[in-house]
C-alpha cells in the first residue's frame, strides 16, 4: 500500500459501521481474494460498494465461491475467476513470486460487458495478465485440482512447492491429483490427465520457491481453507458414488493440525 499515492485508493473498516455515501454505491468492480470462510460477509460489503451495473469477481481457493456471490448480486453481475499469480508474506511485506495469470468468466457463458473489459484492462495495465474463457467453471476445477495437488501435502510436510519434484512427495501428489480429477470428469469438466499434470509441474516449478497458502496459515495458526478443496471433491466425490479416501485423509490431517495450533 506504501507505493500507491494516497489519492489512489481509501480505506475503509467494515466493522465500524454503515459505509459512508462516498464510497456505497460508488464502485464498478471488487475483487474479492479473502479466504473461503470469509465469502459472506465479503459479498455483502461488495453489494455495499458497487453501483447498480458493478460486477464482482471471486480469485479466490476452492469452489462454490462465485455462486454464493451471485446469490447477493445476481449471476449477471458475478465473474469466476483463477489466478496462478504465487506470492509470499513475511515481516518486510508482500513478495510477488511465479508470476501467472488471471483468468475470469461469467457464470452463464456470456462475453465480457464495458465493465468487465475496463476491468480486464486494468488488470493488465497492473502485469496481472487477464485472460477471458467461456469456460469458467473448467479454470476454476483446474485451480481446485493444482491446489489440492499441492497445498494438503507441502503443508503437512511443511516444505515449499518445489519440494514436491524432489523426493517422494511427487508420487503423493500424483496420487491425490488422479483421485479429484476422476470426481472433476463425474462432474462434467472436460480436464485430461496430461493436461493437468503438465499444468501442476509448469505451477510447481514456476513456485518452486514459494509457501503455499495452506502452509502460510498453519504457519500463523490461522484456519485454513482445506474445506474448500479437499471438502468440495469429497462432496462432489459421495454425490457421484466415487470414494474419494485420500481427500478424506488430508483434510483430517491438515484439521488436526489446525487443531493442535489454537490448543494450549
Amino acid at each position: 500500500m506504501e507505493s500507491i499515492p494516497p489519492g489512489r485508493y481509501e480505506l475503509v473498516d467494515s466493522e465500524s459501521g454503515p459505509l459512508s455515501d462516498a464510497v456505497a454505491g460508488s464502485c464498478q468492480a471488487a475483487i474479492i481474494c479473502g479466504k473461503a470462510y470469509s465469502t459472506p460477509i465479503l459479498s455483502q460489503i461488495a453489494a455495499e460498494i458497487l453501483s447498480d451495473e458493478g460486477v464482482a469477481i471471486s480469485i479466490q481457493n476452492g469452489m462454490g465461491h462465485a455462486q454464493q456471490i451471485s446469490s447477493r448480486l445476481g449471476v449477471s453481475r458475478t465473474l469466476g475467476g483463477a489466478t496462478t499469480h504465487g506470492a509470499w508474506r513475511d515481516k518486510d511485506g508482500i513478495h510477488w513470486v511465479g508470476r501467472g495469470s488471471i483468468t475470469m468468466g461469467s457464470l452463464d457463458g456470456g462475453s465480457p460487458n464495458e465493465i468487465t473489459t475496463s476491468l480486464m484492462k486494468a488488470l493488465d495495465d497492473a502485469a496481472l495478465s487477464p485472460i477471458w474463457t467461456p469456460e469458467i467453471s473448467k479454470a476454476v476445477w483446474k485451480k481446485l485440482l493444482i491446489n489440492i495437488a499441492i497445498n494438503p501435502i507441502c503443508s503437512i510436510s511443511g516444505v515449499r512447492n518445489g519440494a514436491l519434484l524432489e523426493n517422494d512427495l511427487w508420487e503423493q501428489s500424483q496420487e491425490i491429483l488422479q483421485e479429484s480429477l476422476t470426481v472433476a470428469q463425474a462432474s462434467g469438466i472436460e480436464i485430461t490427465g496430461p493436461e493437468i499434470q503438465n499444468l501442476l509441474i509448469e505451477v510447481v516449478e514456476t513456485t518452486s520457491g514459494n509457501r503455499c497458502s495452506m502452509l502460510q496459515d498453519l504457519m500463523a495458526g490461522r484456519n485454513t481453507e482445506i474445506d474448500s478443496l479437499c471438502g468440495y471433491v469429497i462432496t462432489m466425490g459421495e454425490s457421484h458414488g466415487i470414494p474419494t479416501p485420500l481427500n478424506s485423509m488430508l483434510r483430517a490431517l491438515v484439521k488436526g493440525i489446525e487443531m493442535s495450533s489454537h490448543t494450549d
